[in-house]
Parts: C-alpha cells; structure tokens; sequence
C-alpha cells in the first residue's frame, strides 16, 4: 500500500511523541489503563477523536500558514465545499504526472498546479449545477464514441497511430480495459478521473452549443442595420473643447467621486490586493567571491585528472553536475569550449573554463561511434513504479516471467503478438512493443539518452537485430534492436562544476545592511528618509510592486530572483505602514513596506479617482461652457460666443467622421429627423468639448443589393464567436456565483 509524503510525517510525528518524559508518560499510560478497565467501548472513541485532532493540527502546521481553529475548507462555491485533503491529493497526483514526464516541479510550478485546479474545482461546481439544470449529460455509447470513434481525444491518437497517423481504436480499447481489470489502483483512479474529465468536456460542448443556438439577430435588425450605415448627413458645428479649461480649475471632491461611484458600482468593484513599496540589498557574488571559486576549481585538476573514479571525485567534493555515466553525440552537447574537449586525449581535462554560473573542469573519459536513434520494441513485465515508489510484482516472479518469454521467442514465437498479450507497457504493446520517441510520438525512432540508463546502453551500444533481456527500475524488459541510423562519435565526459556563489562575508554584509535599514525604518516617514539619506546617493532605487493578490507567487520585480510566495505571505499578515523583516530572494535581500491595502468590494475614491476624476470634470466643465455661451440664435452667433469658427461636414456617415472623432450625441442629433433644416436650440455636452450644431441635410445613398439572410447568418456567427471568446459562459456564471477563496491560508 502506498504511504504518502503526509503519512510518513506522521509517523515522524507519532515517534517524537513516544518519547516523551518517562513521568509523563507513565501518567498517560495509567490513565489509558483505567479507560481500558471501565470504558472500553468509549476510548475507541476518544482515541478516534484524539487522532483526527492530531491529524489536522499537524497537517496545517506542516502548511504553515494556518493556526489553530482555523477551517480546513479550501473554498466554498455556491454553499458547496471544497475538501483542503482532496484537492491536496488531486495537486499531489498532477505533480507526480508531470515529474513522470521528466518535468522539474519547483514551488512556482506547483503554484500553478494548484492555481489551475481551483480554477476547475470552481468551474466544475458552478457548471454541474448548470448542467443539471439543462439536463446535459453522457451516456455510456456516447462516451465509447469519445474514446474509440473517428475524432478521439488528441493524447490517445497520438499514443495509439501508427506512423501513417492512423488512429487504432481495438488497441486504445484493449490498453483501457486491461487498466480497467488490473489491480493497479491508482491506475484506475487515473482512467476514472480522465473518462469524467472527457465527459465534463463534452457537456461543456452541448452546453455552447445550446447558448450558439440561442443567439438570433432578427431580419428586421440587419434591414435597419443596413439602412442606418446607408444614412448622410450635411452638418455644420463650431464647439469648444474642455481642453481650453485648465484642469486645475476644477475641483473634484471625494465625496462627489463617491456619489458617482455609488450609482455605478458594477463599473467600480476591486478584488483584494495590496501594494509595497522595497529596497534590493544585493548580496551576489563579488569579483572576489568568483576568483576564490575559481582557484579552488584550479586545485582539484592534478587529482580529477589522476582519479579513475570520477562519479566518486565528483560526489566527494560536491560537484554541482552530476556524473552521467553514458555517451552523447556531437549535437547533443551544447557547452562552451567543446570543441577543446572533443580534442582531448582519453582521460585529459580541460579547464577550469565559465559555463553561465559556474567553473567547470571537463574531463574526456572515452568516445565511440555510435547510432543518433534507435528503433526498437520491448515487452515489459513491471516490478515498480518508481515515481511513486510503489512495488507491483516479486522480482523473483517477474524474471522467470520474462525468461519464459525470452525463450518463447527464441523458439519461434511473434514478439508483437506475446507484446500484446503480456507486456505491462500497454502503449507499446498495443503496437507489438515498438517503442515510440518519448518528444515526438509520431516517429518510433527515439534518440540517445531518452530512456532509462540500462535500456538506453543495450539499445544504442548494441547491434541491430539483438534481443536481450535487460533490467531497469521498472522491472524486466525483453528488448529487440529493429534498426540504428546516423553512426557519429559520441562522447563520455565528466564535468566537475562548482557555482560561483557569494562567500559568507558577503551575505553577511548585505544581511547586515538589510537588517539595519529595516530596524532603523518603522514606519514610510522613516523609510523613505532613510533610503534618500542612505541609498538613493549610492544608485540604489525604490522600487514598487501593486496590484499583489492573496494567491499570488510572484511579485513584481522580484521574482526573477527566486520564489516570492512567502513575501507575498508576510504582505498579507501586515497592514499599511508594515515594514517587513529582510527576506533572501535569490541573491537579493528585500526589505519592502506596505503602502496600499485594498478589500474586495467597491473601489474606494481614492483608489477610483484616477478614472473616475476625468470624468467629472469633463462634465463641469461642460456646465461652465454652456453658462459661459449664453443666448444664442444662428450658429454664427454661437461660434462668436465660443471664441471658435464655424465648421462644416459634407458627407457625415452614422458610423462617424474623422473629424468629429467619437462623439454619439453629436451623430445622433445628426441624424435625428426632427433636426433637419434646423438649427438644434441646445448646445450638446459631448465626450470631447461641448458642441453647436445646424443640420442642413440629412437623407441616405441607396443601400448596396445585399442578400439580408446571408448578412443575418454572417451576423450571428460573429455574435457566437465574440461571445465564447471575450465572455466565456464560466467567467460570466462566475461572476454571479458566490464563492470563498481560502487558499491563501494553505498556500
């Protein structure tokens, strides 16, 4: 049974409380025995509770974040909880997936797994109740069709065609109902969870198509359509343009950017963030720190170049690269100076040479010709799983397995038929063993070093047609060599590499700096006179990161130097004025304050001033122009009174003229039939100036012959089509769900 990285925690846990004081511990055996004496049935249940109550105390201890009390509900959507251990199981499993697909999964990248599946989980919840609500559902034939019909998912066409790209069905089908039988748990956990994602995808499908359906633009619209672009207009105007009014002029108050605010709060609502204000202390290697390094490197070649072990040379004096015990060809090594190297005599060195970070010595162990890619097939009876840790079969049992197979074969037996009967690699036995290239699954030639060391070594050193049985960490493997192509020379090097890092001195010094200027900066008076006492005469600038949310694992500015998490962390525990103690990002020390905290809801005045100031402004602006014109009686007049001239535009379109620019109140008094001839009586606050204007004419070209259903179809595709892309339906039902976002607690 498999034990998980939390489990074995707990019995760590569990070890440390064995030996507790003897006098404790004798008190709390005496009492276990007097519950056994007279209560047994209740400390069943008493020791039930304890554990559980342990169990969450040290689960969120481990997090980190979360202290006592608190819920272990990650998140609650539309009244439906979100369980903090099964979502913390489905992150586990994802990071497992990638770390099987050779993926490196560091705090960033498992950030982004955890931010990805709450996106799910939500989704999932809101969309589950839209579904039901809908009545959309799969059936067992349609989910058949999904998996096995002409348009299959793409990760199984790739794993099951062949090189002509045709999609085998009978073999996807018998790789998923051999995992179906097999007693594999977590394999069948695998395939049960896909199968539901495919079927939350296709009634996602249904879903947009029955909102496609939905959109309609009636005939009469594209008939009116047609005829508003088909419509002219012949106008004169003279305006005066807010810009003439300086803008400090005009005062906006708070409490009017509040009202304005206040009666369109849909346009004015704000997540939760905040904003810091930081200092970057450097503490990188000095020009010293990188020439110490390198005159270490320099003392150890005499011994690399006598030792005749250099895994061992390298893991004694803690190589930075470790030794890889294989060939490589030409193309695949892609280091400074390999030429020098491929130059060298068997068990020369050369160096010590830079390689980005670090001081390298190379040392030329041995080199052969050998094939780029290989084709080869294999039948596999699994002992493991190595990237879960798990055993599945006696080694014992799985030799003479293979063994019988390996004679089996030997007598005259097909490789592809017992592939396909018995080897635990269903996607290559679902092909007779032919293994495919693991980064592209198109072609079945894969390439030196992409297998596990062991298969790798007999398939590329090895001759075409050999068959051998060979043992790796997954178990046994009967391997064939079907064909080698591109014979070239490859390479055994060793590289002992130690990176150029800043000596103690130096993270000392820039901790002490961080440190004093923290201690000596409480509060922003103090911080920022202290950084234009102190830094700002060195160079050093004052750097800003806004708009930082409760999840976020990077900050602006900083995260190009190594995880922010945990800054983000400290940010949200404070309040504005909070100067944070120095944190060691990358090679950086940071000391950062608090200027900005703002809740969810709506946007403060301050906060929405910004947007919110221009406009009215403009607007009194607009009251003081009109004030200021006066009466007037021709458009002349007006002009006059404006300070302006008079202007005209022949051909005005519904659609606008470059000369008017934006502006619908003008263009729609234009073409307001009411106007014609006429002078309009009142001067029209637009997004601009505020404008006059004497409509002289306004009719319409004919409209171009159209066909108006072809119009309506091509109208309703487009509407369709902006719909999914600008407002997908999730983000829209989003919106109106209401949901609780506790992930900060435990991420």
């Amino acid at each position: 049974m498999r034990i998980s990285p939390f489990e074995r925690n707990m019995k760590k846990r569990r070890k440390i409380h064995i030996f507790a004081p003897l006098k404790a511990k004798e008190k709390t055996m005496s009492a276990i025995q007097k519950i056994r004496d007279k209560y047994a049935k209740w400390a069943v249940v008493a020791v039930a509770l304890a554990l559980l109550g342990f169990v969450l105390t040290d689960y969120l201890s481990t997090r980190g974040n979360a202290s006592s009390g608190e819920t272990t509900v990650l998140g609650v959507v539309n009244g439906k909880e979100i369980e903090l251990f099964a979502f913390e199981t489905k992150v586990k499993a994802q990071e497992q997936q990638m770390q099987a697909q050779g993926q490196m999964v560091d705090e960033m990248g498992r950030q982004r797994i955890v931010d990805g599946l709450w996106e799910q989980e939500v989704a999932s919840v809101i969309m589950e109740e839209v579904f039901e609500n809908v009545g959309a559902g799969v059936g067992k034939k349609e989910i058949n069709d999904i998996l096995f019909g002409a348009n299959p998912p793409q990760d199984l066409k790739e794993r099951f065609s062949n090189e002509q790209g045709v999609y085998n069905a009978s073999a996807a089908q018998n790789a998923i109902n051999q995992i179906k039988k097999s007693a594999n748990k977590d394999e069948k956990e695998q395939l049960n969870n896909y199968i539901i994602s495919l079927e939350r995808n296709r009634m996602m499908e249904k879903y947009n198509t029955l909102l496609n359906n939905s959109v309609y633009l009636p005939k009469w619209r594209v008939e009116k359509q047609n005829t508003e672009m088909a419509a002219i207009a012949k106008v004169s105007y003279t305006s005066f343009p807010y810009s003439k009014i300086t803008d400090s002029t005009i005062a906006v108050s708070d409490e009017e950017i509040e009202e304005y605010i206040s009666k369109n709060k849909d346009q004015y609502k704000q997540d939760e963030s905040r904003s810091i204000s930081y200092i970057l202390f450097n503490a990188a290697p000095t020009a010293s720190d990188s020439a110490e390094i390198k005159k270490g490197v320099e003392t150890l070649k005499e011994e690399f170049l006598k030792t005749k072990e250099p895994a061992a040379f390298l893991a004694r004096y803690g190589s930075a690269q470790q030794y890889y015990d294989g060939y490589s060809g030409m193309s695949q090594i892609q280091i400074p100076n390999k030429e020098n190297i491929f130059r060298l005599a068997q068990n020369e060195v050369f160096g010590p040479y830079l390689d980005f970070d670090a001081f390298v010595l190379a040392k030329k162990i041995d080199t052969k010709q050998l094939p780029d890619s290989v084709k080869a097939r294999h039948i596999l009876i699994q002992t493991a799983n190595p990237q879960q840790g798990q055993k599945l079969l006696e080694d014992s049992v799985a030799k003479k397995r293979i063994d019988s197979i390996a004679y089996a074969v030997k007598t005259g037996a097909r490789f592809d038929t017992l592939a396909k009967r018995f080897s635990d690699d269903k996607g290559s036995g679902a092909q007779g063993g032919v293994l495919s290239n693991p980064q592209n699954p198109q072609t079945n030639y894969f390439n030196i070093g992409q297998m596990v060391k062991e298969f790798n070594d007999f398939c590329f050193e090895g001759k075409r047609g050999e068959t051998k049985v060979v043992k790796t960490d997954f178990g046994y493997h009967l391997v064939e060599i079907l064909d080698q192509k591109n014979f070239q020379p490859h390479y055994k090097v060793a590289y002992f590499a130690k990176k150029i890092v800043a000596s103690d001195e130096t993270h000392r010094q820039a901790s002490s700096d961080a440190s004093s200027f923290a201690s000596d900066s409480r509060s922003q008076k103090t911080f920022d006179k202290n950084f234009d006492k102190k830094l700002k005469t060195q160079g050093v600038p004052k750097l800003v990161a806004s708009n930082i949310k409760p999840n976020d694992f990077s900050v602006e500015g900083i995260s190009s130097f190594g995880s922010t998490r945990q800054l983000v962390r400290e940010v949200y525990k404070g309040e504005v004025g909070d100067v944070l103690q120095p944190q060691l990002i990358g090679n950086k020390y940071v000391v950062a304050i608090i200027t900005d905290v703002l809740k969810e809801g709506t946007q403060s005045a301050t906060t929405a001033r910004m947007s919110v100031e221009p406009i009215l402004r403009n607007k009194k602006k607009g009251e003081q122009i009109i004030k200021n014109l006066g009466n007037f009686s021709t458009i002349g007049a007006a002009a006059t009174n404006f300070g302006g001239s008079v202007k005209t535009v022949d051909s005005l379109r519904f659609s606008g003229n470059s000369t008017l620019g934006f502006e619908p109140r003008v263009i729609g008094a234009a073409f307001n039939s009411s106007n014609k001839g006429k002078l309009v009586s009142e001067a029209i606050v637009g997004i601009s100036g505020v404008y006059v204007l004497s409509v002289e004419t306004n009719s319409s070209t004919a409209v171009s012959a159209v066909n108006v259903v072809d119009q309506q179809k091509a109208y309703q595709q487009q509407t369709r089509q902006m719909a999914l892309y600008y407002n997908q339906p999730i983000q829209v039902l989003k919106k109106e769900a209401k949901i609780k976002d506790n992930r900060k607690i435990f991420y």
